[in-house]
């Protein structure tokens, strides 16, 4: 249930979300230090194991949803990450966590350093 996790020697995982405009504008508003509360209609917030695979978000998905995406990189301690399964979203390269909203306030406490946004389209 781990497979494709980037878990560091630091005690840490490296995870990646791809977002839109209005949710990169929340995250910059932190101070890149917290992920948004979800919406009502957004009952999973949801990192990916893999760049290349937010990217593929950013830019197909979020490009053309709201004329802009970006992709988010950053770290949140491995035992707080090893709670909810990888799982696969299509094919072998598309795994992400399903982290329940109510969960994202914890999440964000567990964060170790900044968000990062890694690219853009």
């Amino acid at each position: 249930m781990l497979a494709g996790r980037e878990e560091n020697p630091d005690g840490t995982t490296t995870l990646w979300r791809p977002v839109g405009p209005a949710e990169l504008a929340l995250i910059a508003e932190s101070g890149y230090a917290a992920f948004p509360p979800r919406l009502p209609d957004q009952p999973i917030f949801y990192p990916v194991l893999t760049e290349d695979y937010a990217a593929r978000i950013a830019a197909e998905w979020n490009v053309e949803a709201s004329g802009s995406g970006h992709v988010t990189r950053f770290r949140v301690g491995t035992g707080f990450a090893r709670r909810y399964p990888s799982r696969q979203a299509g094919g072998r390269d598309i795994a992400e966590l399903w982290i329940p909203a109510e969960d994202v306030v914890e999440l964000n406490a567990h964060l170790a350093g900044p968000i990062e946004v890694v690219s853009s389209f």
